[in-house]
């Protein structure tokens, strides 16, 4: 099993998000939520930038809310703020709620294979200070995008997985993620992860798959679309859960096509699309904008 490490892991802040927090609320619908939430936050000084909410059935049904407020010395009041919050939303509603300072950056480590287009794109938009994370580290079972994922300054660790028995790479996977990331994306990466390592990462994990799930599935999607004669490519960015390509999904595109274009042409298109559909997923993930409920998503874009 070869490892390599080539530099610290990078980390890009997003201005915006200087001094400011996003409270994520959700549980059964009743009367008095909202009031009681910029209650809180008003109590504590704050100024609340942006709040979404959505109910799927006002009449007892359930109820998320996204809220994204700012003050100056938050790391100093968020002790007492969580005091108030479990007061007036645990304990009066029985509400369950997260609260994160957005200034520290979630840790992602970016998984990978010989497909580059997905992860350098990712590489770029962190580069550019599009994408408010740390990229902690990239895995791949290949060595090689070691270079380039070397340019951005970002540490590469090549970790073989070969064979019907993945074991002994997801045991090295399990060891380089636990407590060192807060999510993981596969960038393409083309391996089916087993519900033992899903369970032991214990953070989210991202993926992005070449079609509108659950069409075209395995090796060759776009020359089976081809065969097919589809009039639309598309993707979809979706958790990983153990129920392989059924995880929630986080979003989705399409780009039309037609008879004249060759495979060739809708990898091409296809790939764009999935550039674009994984890195909105990965930034709306990274800046709690996406709650799950069951299977389902709520996404506050």
């Amino acid at each position: 099993m070869t490892l390599t490490q080539d530099a610290p892991a990078r980390t890009v802040t997003s201005k915006r998000h200087a001094q400011q927090a996003s409270l994520i609320v959700q549980g059964a619908d009743a009367t008095g939520i909202v009031a009681a939430v910029t209650s809180v936050l008003s109590r504590h000084g704050a100024n609340i930038v942006s709040l979404d909410q959505y109910s799927d059935n006002p009449q007892g049904g359930a109820f998320f809310q996204r809220t994204v407020f700012g003050f100056d010395g938050l790391q100093a009041v968020l002790p007492a703020l969580r005091t108030d919050l479990d007061e007036h939303l645990v304990d009066a509603f029985g509400l369950n709620y997260t609260l994160r300072d957005l200034s520290v950056p979630k840790r992602v480590a970016i998984f990978a294979s010989k497909s580059d287009h997905c992860l350098l794109d990712l590489l770029w938009r962190h580069r550019q200070g599009q994408l408010p994370v740390t990229v902690a580290m990239v895995i791949s079972n290949h060595p090689d995008v070691a270079e380039e994922v070397r340019s951005f300054g970002i540490p590469f660790f090549h970790v073989p997985c070969q064979g019907a028995d993945k074991s002994a790479a997801e045991a090295e996977h399990v060891r380089l993620l636990k407590g060192n990331v807060d999510f993981v994306v596969l960038a393409r990466y083309m391996q089916i992860l087993s519900g033992g390592f899903i369970e032991q990462v214990g953070v989210p994990i991202i993926n992005i798959h070449h079609s509108f799930l659950p069409a075209f599935i395995g090796a060759g999607p776009y020359a089976k679309a081809k065969e097919r004669g589809v009039k639309l490519v598309g993707a979809t960015a979706h958790y990983v859960t153990q129920d392989l390509d059924e995880g929630p999904i986080i979003e989705q595109d399409v780009v039309r096509v037609t008879h004249a274009h060759s495979a060739t042409d809708l990898t091409r298109r296809g790939a764009d699309v999935e550039r674009a559909v994984l890195s909105r997923a990965v930034l709306w993930h990274a800046e709690d904008r996406v709650i799950r409920d069951g299977n389902h998503t709520i996404v506050f874009a």
